[in-house]
């Protein structure tokens, strides 16, 4: 119980960092309601052992044959969840979009496949129909590639097409015959002419863009780091629809809401954090001379707050927050920066807290807003540390 002890009073991300663990990607510990990275755990608590020190990640296994029958056997609890387990369809996508293969140019990689990419997932981001036409694709592609081809990029949407379709990443239907290669001038053109497919993002590939924002977010930003590199992407992201906080956000229906795995909350706001922090590497002076708003920042950053404030305000003098929740099931709480961008603030889960309307309305209208907002920072670096709260 010690190891727990201390996972409790450091956090659960000062803890795994301490002794050089991940998360939990399948089982967990359950100890008074309260969820555990279980090998995390085992480790530790050797180190507690008279004479003993932790062990390392790779000199056990966090298995069922391992750390799980140590922990069962002591009379603990320990659960399987396949809500902790990585998303491995993003991780995989991300992979396959960091081998793509693409023409090159002294000054870097061309652009026709991502442009492509970052159209159909914009596409997919406000709910449109997976598969079009290709007189309206190839309208919609032309126009992009004259605008943001910034590497010479010809207005020719079928190389595009053609080159994710091979790559597996693009569906093209109502054709006959084998699809070409993207390959030439003349043939191509004949074979779109007379065989006019529809076409779009493959299913898995779309399903993915479509429903998870940290897939989404994930994907764009695999996009950017390798093809933008030296190159300013928002004018392209803004036409696109994938430059405004939405670019997180999951879709939500009616009756949604539900007990939310603290483990895999957890896990999550892992991710969105990684994401905020690579965004912002990416940043650097070069954006931050000319704006202090960045959607694949501070959308990414928001949804890591959310996860982490467990649907509570995150003031600790908060009177009570409203019971009400929104028409979409979430709760009355407002994502604010503490240090306002404008006066040298991050676009960072450090330095944001999640407030009811009224503790918003304190923070930035109130008398006693200035106490307030050095109290709610220390908080806000804190809740960082330690990880989402259970909901």
């Amino acid at each position: 119980m010690q190891a727990v002890e201390e996972f409790d009073r450091l956090g659960r991300r000062a803890f795994l960092e301490r002794y050089g663990f991940g998360p939990s990607r399948t089982y967990r510990l359950v100890v008074d309601g309260r969820s555990y990275d279980s090998k995390a755990i085992v480790g530790a608590a050797h180190g507690h052992l008279p004479g003993q020190r932790p062990l390392k990640p790779s000199e056990f296994s966090g298995g069922l044959d391992h750390a799980v029958r140590l922990l069962t056997d002591l009379g603990f609890r320990v659960e399987r969840s396949s809500a902790v387990e990585a998303d491995a369809g993003a991780d995989r996508l991300v992979e396959r979009i960091a081998k793509l293969r693409v023409a090159s140019t002294v000054g870097g990689p061309r652009l026709y496949q991502p442009i492509t990419l970052l159209w159909a997932v914009g596409r997919a981001l406000r709910g449109e129909p997976r598969m079009l036409s290709w007189g309206e694709t190839a309208t919609a592609l032309r126009g992009l590639l004259g605008r943001h081809g910034l590497r010479g990029e010809r207005p020719r949407p079928d190389y595009p097409v053609l080159a994710l379709h091979r790559a597996g990443l693009w569906s093209l239907e109502g054709h006959t015959g084998e699809v070409p290669s993207a390959h030439g001038d003349a043939a191509l053109h004949q074979w779109f002419s007379e065989q006019r497919p529809e076409g779009g993002l493959a299913a898995p590939v779309h399903a993915l863009v479509a429903g998870s924002g940290q897939a989404r977010v994930a994907v764009v930003g695999a996009i950017v780091e390798r093809f933008f590199d030296g190159l300013d992407e928002v004018p392209l992201l803004e036409e696109v629809g994938l430059y405004e906080d939405s670019v997180a956000d999951d879709p939500v229906h009616d009756g949604d809401a539900g007990p939310v795995d603290p483990v895999a909350a957890a896990a999550q706001y892992e991710k969105w954090c990684a994401l905020v922090d690579r965004r912002e590497a990416r940043d650097g002076v070069r954006y931050r001379e000319r704006t202090v708003r960045d959607p694949l920042r501070s959308g990414p950053a928001r949804r890591a707050v959310l996860i982490r404030c467990g649907d509570r305000c995150e003031n600790p003098e908060c009177p009570g927050q409203p019971d009400d929740r929104t028409d979409r099931g979430l709760p009355l709480l407002e994502v604010d920066h503490v240090v306002e961008l404008a006066a040298g603030g991050r676009d960072h889960p450090s330095q944001m807290v999640a407030l009811c309307p009224n503790c918003h309305a304190v923070k930035t209208r109130g008398r006693s807003r200035d106490r307030l907002r050095e109290i709610l920072l220390e908080v806000a670096l804190e809740r960082h540390r330690r990880g989402p709260l259970p909901s």
